[in-house]
């Protein structure tokens, strides 16, 4: 009897970009031994992986202690930190942009309050939540208007912005239409956080840069995410992944989908990439 033969594997990817949170780590933040294993043996098969996050540049080298050395695109895409941590490239808001971006964003929603994140340290206002950063981060506090512009040799690279009262997608709207062109807008959290970076600077942008001065195109790119400030580097590579626990806009816009991140989602994708290059 004859047989059909069995379709031809896809060949793995060259590089695998992940998101953290909610998506590698598990929901406490750890890295599961199953996952530890599939990142060690996708890099040793010959496969690039680099994190993608929206965690500040300040976090990066706590964060290698956690995952191990690899490169890092932080910030949303605007900073790339090398394995050991040290800042290979930066991507800051310009004083003036942030300076008038602040002013748009608070003239259009009253209530507003700032942080900021630069490329190695943190400041805030008054008014912003310490539950969104924790105590032993605060370098410098003062307002928004201040922050980004008394320091010109500190590179701003984030600006965050919380509101006590308005539901997420509100504020996050009401956010991004008073930004319009002149900076990225975006939210990763769940809580009521919108996040600004330099216009032209997302996770995609970067990433895609990056990768191509290595010589690796975006549809040799497999990525993984969870929340909205991942769809563009979802939407930018060749195989996009969403975690079960994704965002709803992210499950819609992900090729295709995985376990949870306290299932071993992105593990299980990695594994099934190394018995592909198995004979």
């Amino acid at each position: 009897m004859a047989t059909t033969p069995a379709p031809p594997r896809a060949a793995p990817p060259r590089l695998i970009a992940t998101d953290l949170d909610g998506t590698l780590l598990r929901g406490d933040g750890t890295l599961s031994p199953r996952t530890k294993a599939a990142l060690a043996a996708v890099e040793q098969a010959g496969i690039r992986v680099v994190l993608v996050t929206g965690r500040p540049s300040r976090s990066v080298h706590v964060l290698l202690e956690t995952v191990g050395p690899h490169y890092v695109i932080a910030a949303n895409g605007a900073a790339v930190h090398a394995p050991d941590g040290s800042l290979d490239h930066l991507s800051p808001i310009p004083p003036r942009a942030a300076a008038q971006l602040v002013a748009r964003v608070r003239a259009a929603v009253p209530g507003v309050s700032f942080s900021v994140e630069y490329d190695h340290d943190f400041g805030h206002e008054p008014d912003y939540p310490s539950w969104s950063y924790g105590e032993g981060a605060v370098e410098l506090v003062g307002t928004a208007e201040a922050l980004v512009t008394r320091t010109p040799a500190r590179a701003l690279l984030k600006i965050l912005a919380h509101h006590p009262t308005l539901p997420l997608d509100d504020f996050y709207a009401r956010a991004l239409h008073a930004a319009g062109t002149s900076a990225e807008t975006t939210h990763s959290t769940g809580l009521s956080l919108v996040e600004f970076s330099a216009s032209g600077v997302t996770k995609a942008s970067t990433l895609i840069e990056w990768s191509g001065r290595l010589g690796i195109a975006s549809d040799e790119i497999a990525a993984f995410g969870d929340m909205p400030n991942d769809l563009p580097m979802l939407s930018a590579v060749g195989r996009s992944y969403a975690v079960a626990n994704a965002h709803p806009e992210v499950l819609a816009t992900a090729r295709h989908r995985t376990s949870s991140n306290d299932e071993d989602g992105v593990a299980r994708i990695l594994e099934g990439f190394i018995d592909a290059l198995v004979p």
